[in-house]
């Protein structure tokens, strides 16, 4: 049995940005995810909310380690992007622009 991307996403819901106290997944910062049916092999596309992020190699291990913690996942890459640049105005989920502070 294949983890789907949505099983990874939910996943990744639990990975807080330790500065923010809101989860990755919330904030808008988790840009893609494809997951290999064959080998169980995990690619997660990830931005930070800044490219000088003081704990962003914090952040990219808790992401692959969600990743790599569920069955059927052999491997996590997390690749970071930085195009576009993070907008809490756009990424952030609904809940995400609540705890931001973030009223449309």
């Amino acid at each position: 049995m294949s983890v789907s991307s949505t099983e990874v996403l939910d996943a990744l819901r639990s990975v807080i940005d330790p500065e923010l106290g809101i989860s990755v997944v919330d904030l808008g910062l988790v840009r893609g995810i494809s997951v290999d049916a064959t080998d169980g092999a995990v690619q997660i596309e990830l931005t930070l909310t800044s490219p000088m992020c003081p704990l962003g190699p914090e952040i990219v291990a808790a992401v692959r380690a969600a990743a790599v913690a569920l069955p059927d996942v052999s491997t996590a890459e997390v690749q970071l992007v930085w195009s576009p640049l993070w907008d809490p105005r756009v990424d952030a989920t609904e809940e995400g622009k609540a705890e931001l502070g973030i009223w449309d």
